[in-house]
């Protein structure tokens, strides 16, 4: 697994590229303190994790994930805590706080091992995928889906007639279902596109079900049906 780090100290680089050599599955290409060289390798290189401060000057790291058009996978890297929710908007694979541990850093690792590996099978198109649900794995078609609700690291697949839990993210579960398909109308909640039968204010019906909207996502939904 091919990454770079990006962060305006030093010292923050140092702790990343010293945990970076113990993990025998990662291979840390390139560090950068200045994020446009960054943003121009990233141009040229094919990169699979990005590791990324947020507090940096002239961009933030929030910034430069959107500006991307194509995203590696995102561990944020920072001191503060309160861009949390927002980092995981954009579907990061971990939030790092400083000063964080090996044991730390090997754990985030692992989540995004797990993700490609999961990108990797996911490749032949397919109308279905297999969900772990206590010791079962259960095949659902997509069309049997009508939405998704996450909390935490769990997420609720609701079908016509029953619901599967099952132990994933919602940023895993994007990257699994197509997006022609499926989209993502809240921080917590994936909709079946074909499924919607009204768009209110602040929400969509499904067969019965009002699924909320996030205030972010509103403007872009009827361009994506």
């Amino acid at each position: 697994m091919k990454a770079i780090a990006i962060d305006d100290e030093p010292m923050a680089l140092e702790v990343v590229r010293s945990h970076a050599a113990k993990v025998p599955f990662l291979e840390l290409v390139a560090c950068f303190t200045d994020a446009f060289k960054a943003l121009e390798y990233l141009q040229n290189e094919p990169v699979d994790l990005l590791f990324l401060d947020i507090k940096m000057p002239d961009i933030t790291g929030l910034e430069f994930v959107t500006s991307l058009q194509k995203r590696p996978l995102v561990i944020f890297t920072t001191a503060y805590t309160e861009h949390a929710v927002t980092s995981f908007e954009l579907d990061a694979i971990d939030y790092l706080l400083k000063p964080f541990s090996l044991a730390r850093f090997v754990k985030a690792c692992n989540k995004a091992q797990e993700l490609l590996q999961l990108r990797s099978q996911a490749v032949a198109p397919k109308d279905y995928l297999f969900l772990k649900t206590g010791y079962e794995q259960v095949k659902v078609h997509y069309e049997e889906i009508l939405y998704l609700e996450a909390a935490g690291n769990y997420v609720t697949f609701v079908l016509d007639d029953k619901k599967l839990l099952t132990r994933m993210t919602i940023g895993e579960v994007c990257e699994l279902l197509p997006s022609e398909q499926f989209m993502r109308v809240h921080r917590s909640y994936i909709v079946a596109k074909d499924k919607i039968e009204k768009i209110e204010r602040h929400q969509v019906r499904i067969k019965g079900h009002d699924v909320p909207v996030g205030a972010s996502y509103m403007q872009a939904l009827p361009s994506q049906l």
